[in-house]
């Protein structure tokens, strides 16, 4: 048995979230169809599913994505725990029927993000302090959660930040597994991609590098933290080894 991690560049690893999970003894099977390799057929080895981030957008042509999409709602049905993570949040949205589309403004940079009242007794969210500052890359976002989920955080404009459906589906629309070396890379490939962004390194070197001198402190204890609550809250199989 392994989690299934959908990887959709190679600068949007795993990363802290990952690390913390092979703590825990968790297999990652790491499948990148950005590449062209395939993606799982049933879940039939899978005890889990990470959709990660990733500079591609739910709306491109791109069959790989409605394949993930599927293996998300078989997953969700059978309340496998399913995470997303920026992209790999509104490809949940998307597959289990909520609107995700183009940001008024692409997002670039620290944010506070609140978690609002659902969150504030939502376990995965145990120990994570209810206004902090998040780091987010992104021109798409997740305009409406799927039917029945429950918002968990938002931004001050009112965006969502986070969301679970059911039981054991969340997204996220922040990068809490980045580590610097990742937001630093995600910032440079962001640099590049002129179509949805119009940072410049005297931005990045700026504005964004003052904000994540400022607070990744506080991000990376918090980050940690839901690393660690995800692995032995959110996976069946730990949280029943620690009760027994």
């Amino acid at each position: 048995m392994a989690i299934l991690v959908i990887q959709h560049a190679d600068m949007c690893r795993p990363g802290r979230l990952g690390l913390t999970l092979r703590d825990h003894a968790f297999k990652l099977d790491i499948r990148r169809p950005d590449r062209g390799e395939a993606l799982p057929q049933d879940l039939d080895d899978v005890e889990g599913m990470i959709c990660l981030p990733g500079p591609q957008q739910v709306d491109q042509d791109l069959p790989w994505i409605e394949e993930a999409c599927e293996l998300i709602r078989q997953a969700h049905a059978a309340q496998l725990p399913v995470l997303g993570v920026c992209l790999g949040a509104q490809m949940v949205a998307h597959a289990l029927g909520g609107e995700v589309g183009a940001c008024k403004a692409p997002e670039a940079g620290f944010v506070d993000v609140e978690i609002v009242g659902p969150g504030q007794t939502d376990t995965l969210l145990a120990g994570i302090a209810w206004r902090s500052a998040q780091f987010v890359l992104h021109s798409y976002e997740v305009k409406t959660p799927p039917p029945g989920a429950q918002v968990l955080a938002r931004s001050a404009s009112g965006a969502v930040r986070a969301f679970r459906a059911g039981l054991r589906t969340y997204g996220f629309q922040f990068h809490f597994e980045a580590d610097r070396p990742m937001i630093d890379a995600i910032l440079q490939d962001a640099a590049s991609d002129r179509a949805h962004f119009s940072l410049d390194d005297a931005q990045i070197n700026g504005q964004i590098n003052a904000q994540i001198d400022e607070h990744y402190a506080d991000f990376a204890r918090l980050a940690d933290r839901l690393c660690v609550n995800i692995a032995t809250c959110l996976i069946p199989r730990v949280a029943n080894a620690i009760r027994s």
